[in-house]
């Protein structure tokens, strides 16, 4: 069984739901979910917030955050997820913040790197991963990643 499989059973017998709340992926995890046939169940809405504004506005991603630690950091991912939950009013939230390439990259935070949060009903947990390739690759480790890292952490 899939993760993804594994996230829809668990929400829809649960009657729990997820959101997310997307930066370098641009929705592509939104997609993942809403490739599933019945997922208007447990997935209702998301946030691609690529811009440190669209954080601040519609997560509530604070401007010191942002401004300390950076859009690509485990605090910033922390907001994000507890935003978006927050504002989706769901049950789970997942945030991704990276650098994708083929630029962007600095020797501190080098292009392939990438945060993830998770907001659970019990906890926030962060998780940071390299990933190599070219965006394409990048991108699509990540989602493969965080559907991972949702599915581990399901209660």
């Amino acid at each position: 069984m899939t993760a993804l499989q594994i996230i829809a059973e668990h929400l829809t017998r649960r009657r729990q739901t997820v959101t997310c709340a997307e930066s370098c992926t641009g929705g592509l995890l939104a997609g993942a979910f809403t490739g599933i046939a019945g997922s208007s169940q447990w997935f209702h809405q998301s946030f691609v917030t690529y811009s440190n504004q669209a954080k601040e506005e519609r997560l509530g991603v604070m401007p010191d955050t942002l401004l300390q630690h950076g859009a690509v950091s485990r605090e910033t991912v922390y907001e994000m997820a507890r935003g978006a939950k927050a504002v989706a009013q769901a049950d789970y939230a997942l945030s991704i913040s990276g650098i994708a390439g083929p630029g962007g990259g600095s020797a501190a935070k080098p292009v392939g790197t990438l945060w993830f949060g998770l907001s659970t009903p019990t906890e926030s947990l962060e998780q940071m991963k390299i990933f190599s390739g070219d965006r394409e690759a990048v991108r699509n480790q990540a989602v493969a990643f965080a559907l991972e890292f949702l599915a581990e952490h399901l209660v």
